[in-house]
């Protein structure tokens, strides 16, 4: 791990990909392609039960949701020289946390997503802080009773830190990575006062946000 950390720029003996692997992720040499990839991706409905799949169960199960997404766009990233950083954004009970792939255009902040639907995908770097990136998801990201559920947000953290073996290539799920992100310190995007003022989104804008990418109903492809 020691090694890898040291790395710049991951090689494929670094990450223990087979060739075919390694290449699908070297073609992907912009953050713009990183994301229309992980769109590509039928959104991973877990259906058998919960998962944290790995980036190499991604590839050959072809299904994700946003931490497993996260893990293609941050090695993707880090093959091509970038640091793999992800962001850790947490909610209200009645949610669900979302996690981030980053990375920097220049001195601003820009992100790679995996959502289902179209409120909480790629944002481009133009943010001049983690907060005001976070807070770009922030009246987008609502449950279902139409309140706004973010609430705070880690710093950047670099998967560099964590054995390949964990995230990149495990044929287990990845519950130590998940467990690591969940416990990063993360700092408030509003106060207990300011959430209980908040107001929820009205009906067109809850109708309009079922809007899926890959319904429920659909068998994923990787089943065909």
């Amino acid at each position: 791990m020691a090694l890898s950390m040291r790395r710049k720029r991951a090689r494929r003996e670094d990450l223990g990909l087979t060739r075919a692997e390694f290449a699908i992720l070297k073609r992907l040499n912009t953050p713009q392609k990183i994301q229309l990839f992980v769109n590509a991706i039928p959104a991973n409905h877990e259906i058998g039960g919960e998962t944290i799949l790995s980036l190499r169960q991604v590839l050959r199960q072809r299904r994700a949701h946003c931490i497993e997404g996260a893990f293609v766009a941050a090695c993707a990233l880090w093959i091509h020289g970038k640091p793999p950083l992800v962001m850790f954004m947490d909610c209200d009970a009645s949610d669900f946390p979302h996690v981030l792939a980053l990375f920097r255009g220049g001195r601003h902040w820009g992100a790679i997503s995996k959502h289902n639907g179209a409120q909480l995908r790629y944002r481009d770097p133009v943010y001049r802080s983690l907060r005001e990136l976070a807070m770009s998801y922030f009246h987008e990201y609502f449950d279902k009773r139409g309140r706004k559920t973010l609430r705070s947000y880690s710093g950047a953290f670099d998967l560099r830190r964590i054995d390949p073996t964990l995230w990149v290539t495990s044929e287990k799920a990845c519950q130590e990575v998940n467990d690591r992100l969940t416990r990063l310190r993360r700092y408030s995007l509003v106060s207990s006062n300011q959430a209980r003022l908040l107001s929820r989104r009205d009906n067109f804008e809850r109708e309009a946000a079922k809007l899926v990418q890959y319904p429920r109903a659909t068998p994923p492809a990787w089943r065909g």
